[in-house]
């Protein structure tokens, strides 16, 4: 590789006259500096959010309504009215690890700013040396002396193609990028909370049911056994008995199991030791009568801090297109030198000042393509996050569809479950005085109570899919605003618009 380097420079060897034309030169050097700050080269960044196709509604938006700020910038998990699962998700946003390592990335964005930002400007730096001996550079002096001096220094490489602004550029993107992505973390944090939550009150509302269905077959087990012993009734109906009492006996330890084991996650979502979780109201007696409008979904695109963060990204990677293409031009540098030097330290106060003011250009020659394969590179990776943010986009547009489609289906499903617990625990009833009668077999008894325990689990585990296919909705809406000074800057947004 070969570089052309270029330097002049001026000393003070030419007396006063010198020293004006000095002066006018480093004039005239700065005024050139600032005069060359407003070239960049490279692709300015064009959001491309306005560029993607999206459907006018949402598929299974029964509402149809407009979205307005009012409607999703809240708190939308106090909707559901359960104290527990505030204070759950005030400890997660304080103490969860993935939040303070994000908030960490933002601070570590925040420093890399800065840095490129000082990279635009000169930096000063200063020099000193004491020195006593009898030779220079291995000749002998005739005599001892000393060398004494200081020197505060200069140098600045002039952003003439905008290398530095570029990299600033990048810089602040990805620090904007990094507080979408914790905005994406503490969303994402909200959402397991709140359905696990809600996991963990549909594991106790079946642990409830088993434990009922075991002291029921208990009890009509011990009735099939003394009927037994008095020979009213065969072996075999014992026996029927005895199979469904284990069988509502082995589901309470499974269901005991998954209790702890929901708890224990929600224990490490907290940033906390696994332990008990206390829980409200039962999930049987929690209310959810809540219609969303969703709105259109090309808002999806300004709602969504993942999406946000990936057009930042997007953002940082384009700026870096730039800086590859500075890299293909000569760089220009301004250095500069002044002190004082003397022989002896007590007069190095009074000796005349030294300076050296200097200019130098370099850039490559000949280099065989490298520096033309680093701007495709560049682009090249830009394309690639290009591709991945509008994946993400049409991800995002999936993920509220089922969200609306798994609500609508599950409110339906919700109805006819209840419809089936509700005949089914009426079929055990009648079951039950029919076999008392001897009108029927203990199998009608078998079959129902098998009907009735099932239909009961099953509601559990739909009123739970219903309640998260909310949460779910509202992450995949972007979620709400997570504190009192967000939702205080969006009203006076809001105001300053109208």
């Amino acid at each position: 590789m070969s570089r052309v380097n270029v330097q002049f420079t001026m000393d003070n060897e030419q007396g006063g006259n010198s020293s004006l034309i000095t002066n006018h030169y480093l004039l005239c050097c700065l005024l050139f500096a600032l005069a060359v700050q407003s070239c960049m080269v490279g692709p300015n960044f064009q959001p491309t959010r306005d560029t993607i196709d999206s459907v006018e509604v949402y598929r299974f938006d029964s509402l149809q309504l407009a979205m307005t700020d009012s409607v999703l910038n809240i708190k939308w998990w106090e909707m559901f009215q359960d104290p527990i699962i505030d204070t759950l998700i005030s400890i997660g946003l304080a103490e969860n690890k993935d939040v303070l390592i994000a908030s960490a990335r933002i601070e570590q964005a925040r420093a890399a700013l800065g840095k490129a930002k000082a990279e635009i400007w000169p930096s000063f730096g200063y020099t000193g040396a004491a020195q006593r001996g009898n030779s220079v550079q291995g000749l002998q002096l005739p005599n001892t002396t000393n060398a004494f001096n200081g020197f505060g220094t200069l140098h600045w490489e002039i952003d003439f193609w905008g290398k530095f602004r570029r990299a600033s550029e990048a810089a602040r993107a990805e620090l904007l990028a990094s507080e979408y992505g914790r905005r994406t973390v503490q969303i994402g944090l909200i959402s397991l909370i709140t359905g696990t939550y809600y996991q963990l009150l549909d594991f106790k509302w079946r642990l409830d049911i088993s434990i009922k269905t075991l002291e029921l077959r208990q009890e009509s087990e011990d009735i099939i056994q003394a009927r037994f012993n008095e020979g009213i009734v065969a072996e075999i109906d014992l026996n029927q008995a005895q199979i469904q009492r284990a069988i509502a006996a082995g589901a309470v330890p499974v269901f005991q199991r998954q209790v702890a084991q929901t708890e224990n996650a929600l224990s490490i979502l907290l940033g906390r030791n696994p332990g008990p979780i206390p829980t409200g109201t039962e999930l049987q007696n929690q209310m959810l009568t809540l219609d969303i409008p969703v709105g259109i979904p090309s808002m999806l695109m300004t709602r969504r801090p993942d999406l946000l963060q990936l057009e930042e990204l997007l953002h940082a990677q384009n700026a870096r297109i730039g800086i590859a293409v500075a890299q293909r031009f000569p760089s220009i540098s301004l250095t500069g030198l002044l002190g004082v030097a003397s022989t002896e330290l007590s007069e190095i106060t009074d000796s005349e000042a030294l300076f050296n003011i200097g200019g130098s250009i370099m850039g490559p020659l000949f280099e065989f393509g490298r520096n033309k394969r680093r701007v495709e590179i560049e682009r090249a990776i830009t394309e690639q996050v290009l591709y991945e943010y509008e994946f993400a986009v049409i991800t995002a547009f999936q993920e509220v569809e089922d969200a609306l489609v798994e609500i609508s289906t599950l409110k339906e499903e919700m109805v006819a479950r209840r419809d089936h617990v509700a005949a089914a625990e009426n079929a055990q009833f009648l079951s039950g005085e029919r076999y008392d009668k001897g009108v029927t077999s203990y199998l009608e008894i078998i079959e129902s109570q098998r009907q009735a325990f099932e239909a009961q689990l099953n509601l559990s585990q739909t009123t739970q899919q219903l309640f998260n296919a909310y949460v779910r909705l509202y992450k995949a809406l972007g979620g709400g605003w997570l504190s009192e000074e967000e939702m205080m800057a969006a009203q006076q947004a809001n105001q300053s618009t109208e």
